[in-house]
């Protein structure tokens, strides 16, 4: 046979090694994609100029559009048959990602659990993206739930992987030659600074979009994800897609410029999960809490650790969780993540 009907459950065994097909060169076109698809403008990323006055050569590519590229490269391989992707952790955005590099992935599986049901079990991988140099881009783990090819085929033991809480803010990667100490706060559009904001402090970022099936679609094929769900309306019961996760991570990360415009660059993704499905037709709207604040080597770079929380229009204020401990329905995503900001 020569088409490939993506791997099951089943087909996966503990330390398997896999390199993702197919290297992915991306450039200002991707920016612009990007930038079309989400009201991203962050400053940084946005503007050579500004990039420059921050000690970089140029304006890096987002760092949500590098996560998008790596992830993309490993769908056919870990998620095509997935019914969900469920959670990310010790995620570090290592080196920058350039206009005209080029992007490989390499997975390892490091978790095994099948489903109370026979019919799924969870896999967890650790990802790694590389450049043309086999310079580490971006390092992450995550886990999805993944289908069984055949509910009587013998699976292997049991292996849930301990993972960190989050990554220690001495672990975070600053780009080399970074450098806020003649940030220009009037071009990146608010004036608050690290020392701003408190620890335990919600922050309601007022502004809601609607996603789109189209836009949605246009996503997908941007980063090569090939994810049934994402693409058949057949794959599943209800005969709806499921918007890819990262989909809603990038419009919540771009909503939360209003109030976080100096939250520049993301350098670590310390947690996350879709909490519940997301469809075309629903509003997102995000609000966001300060979880810490740290210092780094870099002149005038702080870093703060973020919850960003998105939710769908008509949840109350800050929602999060119901009286069982559970995500409320309304919560379509809880992201956990370091950025770096001005001090």
């Amino acid at each position: 046979m020569k088409t490939n009907p993506g791997r099951f459950f089943e087909d996966y065994r503990l330390g398997q090694s896999i390199d993702h097909a197919v290297p992915r060169t991306v450039g200002a076109g991707e920016r612009a994609l990007y930038h079309a698809l989400y009201p991203a403008r962050h400053a940084l990323q946005s503007s050579d100029e500004f990039a420059r006055a921050c000690g970089l050569p140029a304006s890096p590519l987002d760092d949500l559009l590098a996560f998008h590229t790596v992830f993309g490269k490993t769908v056919p391989d870990i998620s095509l048959n997935a019914v969900a992707n469920l959670g990310y952790a010790e995620g570090r955005w290592l080196a920058p990602l350039w206009p005209g590099d080029t992007i490989r992935a390499r997975s390892t599986v490091i978790g095994l659990k099948e489903n109370s049901n026979g019919a799924s079990g969870v896999v967890w991988v650790r990802t790694t993206g590389l450049n043309q140099r086999d310079e580490r881009v971006l390092d992450y783990v995550r886990w999805v739930m993944v289908r069984k090819g055949d509910r009587a085929a013998p699976v292997p033991q049991t292996v849930v992987p301990d993972l960190a809480p989050a990554v220690a803010a001495a672990d975070l990667v600053v780009p080399q030659g970074l450098d806020f100490t003649r940030y220009d706060f009037a071009q990146a559009g608010e004036p608050h600074r690290l020392s701003d904001y408190r620890i335990g402090e919600k922050i309601d970022h007022v502004d809601g979009v609607t996603i789109e099936e189209a836009e949605h679609m246009m996503a997908t094929r941007l980063w090569q994800n090939t994810a049934k769900v994402h693409f058949d309306a057949t794959f599943r019961p209800d005969g709806r897609r499921l918007i890819y996760g990262g989909h809603v991570i990038s419009m919540a990360r771009a909503l939360s410029f209003n109030g976080l415009a100096n939250a520049q660059m993301i350098v670590a993704l310390n947690a996350g999960a879709h909490a519940n499905p997301c469809f075309a037709g629903d509003t997102l709207r995000v609000w966001s809490e300060v979880l810490e604040k740290a210092e780094t080597l870099a002149p005038g770079v702080g870093a703060i650790r973020l919850r960003l929380v998105a939710v769908k229009a008509g949840a109350a204020p800050f929602t999060l969780r119901g009286e069982d401990g559970k995500y409320a329905p309304e919560v379509l995503l809880d992201l956990d993540y370091w950025a770096l900001m001005p001090f």
